[in-house]
């Protein structure tokens, strides 16, 4: 044996065939769990940079403690690569590991102390098990309108215990669904619409008409939303609701269509397709609403300008008109009913700074508004039902629709 062979003495012996491959696959996956956890992390905290800005603050906005665990098992892995002898590699992944889960766990913290401050009763079994929509069904379903011969349908969440010949008669809202103005439906509303009945609001989650190729619903989605309204109120009383408190909102698209409409019904510039204009609403809510059409078409983010142009059946160029009219900023005047938005502070599509600026529009004009701005959280934040903004969120609406006053 030549010198250079011959072990140190003192020195530990040399790794066996199976450490030595153990200590390679936990690198292995502890580099694979630090690409994934730093993208997201860097990306939730600097938006700007290309690609983790887009993943960062959906994942490490919507999921920061899930995002944390993943980072200590990463941690972990890292730790015992650098044991076994890859003292570099495993040095190097343990502190890219151990600084997302800090960064991860910050996120979660500032979302806690925003729940706490909007008085959520957040659940962290919920954080953990309601990662998309519950599974829960309507009390009803019926059909709210038949424009054109087709019928459209509304979901209803109702409270227990509400009797409509009763004092108890429960609040209601009239709620429009995401999508761009030509996807989705209703169903999208089932984790809200439970959770309301649940603490006795009613919901109506209701479809609209959807856009599509050479069928603008730029005149009659709004109208829709219109005819629902009309149609709660003339059936409080059957459904245990108080006709006099039916508020109308929605989300994305919907929060536009809703803004929109109840707007224009205050200012008696729309009505039903059919029948007497119900009555306005006092109440109007918009989570992450587009405020103004032709802005969605110029900034094209996340295919807000195809959705504007299948909306309205074209250009700004082409249909000014049309553009002005569904905006809501066009329908910013005194006497507006009192009006919730909310928005999170990295949401790409409907920009805080817009959503803010509507917000401080309208209080111009003495309209009361409510303007809450969710940290770390992007577009459709309340897609993850359990995560800590989406149960912010919902507390926030249910205090604003039971005349909880809310800074």
């Amino acid at each position: 044996m030549s010198l250079r062979q011959r072990p140190v003495p003192g020195s530990p012996p040399a790794p066996g065939p199976v450490r030595r491959v153990g200590r390679v696959i936990a690198a292995v996956v502890a580099s694979a769990v630090a690409f994934l956890v730093g993208a997201v992390v860097l990306g939730a905290y600097v938006p700007a940079v290309p690609k983790a800005g887009v993943i960062g603050p959906v994942l490490g906005g919507q999921y920061p403690l899930q995002v944390a665990v993943l980072a200590l098992v990463g941690s972990a892995l890292a730790w015992l690569a650098w044991r076994g002898g890859l003292v570099r590699w495993g040095r190097a992944l343990t502190v890219v590991t151990a600084l997302s889960a800090v960064g991860a766990l910050v996120i979660g913290g500032v979302q806690l102390a925003a729940a706490r401050q909007a008085g959520a009763d957040v659940s962290f079994g919920e954080v953990f098990s309601r990662l998309s929509y519950p599974d829960t069904a309507p009390d009803a379903t019926v059909t709210y309108a038949s424009p054109d011969g087709r019928a459209l349908k509304a979901d209803l969440y109702l409270p227990k215990k509400a009797s409509g010949r009763s004092p108890g008669a429960a609040p209601a809202i009239v709620l429009a669904h995401s999508g761009g103005f030509h996807t989705f439906d209703k169903s999208d509303l089932r984790g809200t619409g439970r959770w309301l009945a649940d603490r006795g609001v009613a919901v109506v989650a209701v479809d609209y008409r959807l856009a599509s190729p050479g069928r603008p619903t730029w005149d009659k989605a709004p109208q829709d939303l219109v005819s629902a309204v009309g149609w709660v109120q003339r059936n409080a009383a059957r459904y245990g609701i108080d006709a006099s408190r039916v508020s109308l909102g929605g989300t994305s698209a919907g929060g536009t269509l809703a803004l929109n409409a109840a707007y224009r019904l205050r200012a008696g510039t729309i009505s039903p397709g059919a029948g007497a204009p119900p009555l306005p609403v006092d109440l109007v809510v918009g989570f992450y609403p587009g405020t103004d059409v032709a802005r969605m078409w110029e900034e094209d983010v996340a295919g807000t300008r195809e959705a504007a142009e299948l909306f309205t059946g074209g250009t700004p160029r082409q249909y000014p008109e049309r553009y002005r009219e569904v905006s809501p900023t066009t329908g910013i005047r005194a006497g507006l009913p009192r009006t919730l938005l909310v928005v999170g502070d990295r949401d790409r599509s409907a920009r805080p700074e817009s959503v803010t600026g509507f917000g401080a529009a309208l209080r111009a004009e003495g309209v009361d508004t409510v303007v809450k701005t969710l940290p770390f959280a992007e577009h459709a934040f309340d897609d993850a039902y359990g995560s800590l903004t989406a149960q912010t969120s919902r507390q926030i609406l249910l205090d604003f629709l039971t005349g909880r006053r809310t800074a």
